[in-house]
């Protein structure tokens, strides 16, 4: 029997594999979904897992013979925490909550105007924004737009500068929420417009994602309930 915890940690696992695999398309990377497992068999763009469960209980020789671990940094998401990749030359990266916040959940106003990148310049001032001058903003493509599950999220100053935002995945059962970011006054700033912006959007949907450390604090503060453990596991 499924409790609503595991069906909620299942169905974020899920979603977050989807967006994984859409990442990996703006890319012109190839992947497949199986029943067990998200693999993708040519190394996935940078920050992006190589693989991601989809249930509990995955082999995990099988799971590292579907990708490329030839390559520096091949990196797996365990979504139920309960692998040990270490025989196939795994190390264990860092351990993380999935996050869950019912569709009833109050919503939070923000005091940021938003709006849906819909185009490759919008998309860059994000990307830029999001990137803080790193030298990351490459990594999301104009290709992203053509995807109709993905929507990336810009919180606007009163001038129109991009200073928070996210990427919103919707999926069936849930949207999740990736890639947050404030560039001026940290985590706190982000989730009101980022969480305003998804219940205006999907307002019958629970939103979900996973945080650690402080950004797990934030995210309870704002209204997230911890629902499973994850951990994420680097080649090399």
């Amino acid at each position: 029997m499924t409790t609503p915890k595991q069906f909620m940690v299942r169905a974020a696992a899920r979603n977050n594999a989807e967006w994984c695999a859409a990442m990996n398309r703006s890319h012109g990377l190839v992947s497949e979904f199986g029943p067990e497992a998200w693999p993708a068999p040519a190394r996935t763009p940078r920050y992006y897992p190589d693989a991601v469960t989809l249930v509990p209980g995955v082999d995990p020789a099988v799971l590292a013979a579907h990708i490329d671990t030839t390559a520096p940094g091949a990196s797996v998401k365990d979504s139920f925490a309960d692998l040990d990749l270490t025989a196939a030359g795994f190390q264990l990266l860092f351990e993380a909550q999935w996050i869950h916040r019912p569709a009833s959940a109050p919503a939070i106003a923000s005091d940021l105007a938003w709006d849906v990148a819909d185009a490759p310049d919008t998309l860059r001032a994000w990307a830029l924004a999001w990137g803080d001058g790193d030298g990351n903003a490459d990594l999301f493509r104009p290709e992203l737009l053509d995807d109709r599950a993905i929507f990336v999220l810009a919180g606007r100053s009163p001038s129109g500068r991009v200073v928070a935002g996210a990427v919103a995945s919707r999926g069936d059962q849930v949207v999740g929420i990736s890639n947050i970011f404030a560039s001026d006054d940290g985590p706190d700033a982000a989730r009101p417009v980022v969480l305003e912006a998804v219940h205006h959007m999907f307002p019958s949907l629970p939103v979900v994602g996973y945080e650690h450390g402080p950004g797990l604090q934030t995210a309870v503060r704002h209204g997230f309930e911890p629902v499973g453990p994850l951990r994420i596991w680097v080649h090399g």
